[in-house]
């Protein structure tokens, strides 16, 4: 690939590449030319044959990205990136009135916390070259509230928040800092909504596309920040809904 949304020469971090949205943004990442390194818990097997099978080069970093304490070793295992992705996230459903502190934190821990302190230690050799593409991986429910979703909704209104303020800090420096938000998608996460017929009833009906998104629905939208054509782009929230927003 040539031309402004080319990613050859270029490394990207995604974390939580393993499956699902991350490993669809890894896979086109490398489509577009980049080598990937994947960071998280579980082993990337199948996006690592992806990714090779590109002929892209691929690195696998274990690291449990609830812990804080894991960031510095990730930052030295991995070493200096183009692009950075935090895609990494959990979700804990229950009621408002019933949530526990303990699912209040391990969402914020591994949705924000760690977003910001991986964020801060890629991005200090980012400044030191004077470039570098951040994205963060927002949603629906950083524009909305949502129901039994508190720490979630919490941790993307913050991601959201987040990704303003660093572009704030960060353009006059050659980063750019961005997120994208994805709608409704088959992945995981929200295998318990899809399986309650009246809220995919509901869901779907509020969709314009009138289907879930596919993983790979995210990759024109990742490639697009990670790349030159996004140069003067800072501290956007690109929602990537279906429609979900316009209804």
């Amino acid at each position: 690939m040539s031309g402004p949304f080319s990613l050859e020469g270029r490394t990207a971090l995604v974390t939580g590449a393993n499956t699902g949205l991350g490993q669809a943004i890894a896979v086109a990442l490398a489509q577009a030319g980049a080598d990937i390194v994947a960071a998280g818990r579980t082993a990337p097997s199948e996006t690592e044959a992806e990714v090779t099978a590109l002929g892209r080069g691929f690195r696998a970093v274990q690291a449990d990205l609830g812990e804080v304490k894991a960031i510095p070793e990730v930052g030295k295992a991995v070493g200096p990136v183009d692009i950075l992705v935090n895609n990494a996230g959990i979700i804990r459903r229950a009621d408002a009135l019933e949530f526990t502190e303990a699912d209040w934190d391990a969402v914020m821990d591994v949705n924000l916390k760690s977003a910001f302190f991986l964020t801060q230690a890629v991005a200090r050799p980012m400044v030191e070259r004077g470039h570098g593409k951040i994205i963060n991986v927002a949603s629906m429910l950083s524009f909305q509230g949502g129901i039994r979703v508190a720490s979630y909704t919490a941790s993307k209104s913050g991601i959201a928040g987040l990704t303003k303020l660093l572009a704030n800090e960060w353009a006059a420096k050659g980063i750019n800092v961005n997120a994208i938000a994805p709608g409704y998608f088959a992945t995981n996460n929200t295998e318990a909504l899809r399986a309650d017929e009246t809220r995919n009833r509901d869901i779907l009906a509020r969709i314009p596309a009138g289907r879930w998104g596919k993983p790979g629905d995210l990759g024109g939208a990742a490639v697009f920040l990670a790349s030159s054509a996004a140069d003067y782009v800072h501290g956007a929230v690109i929602p990537v809904d279906g429609g979900w927003l316009a209804r």
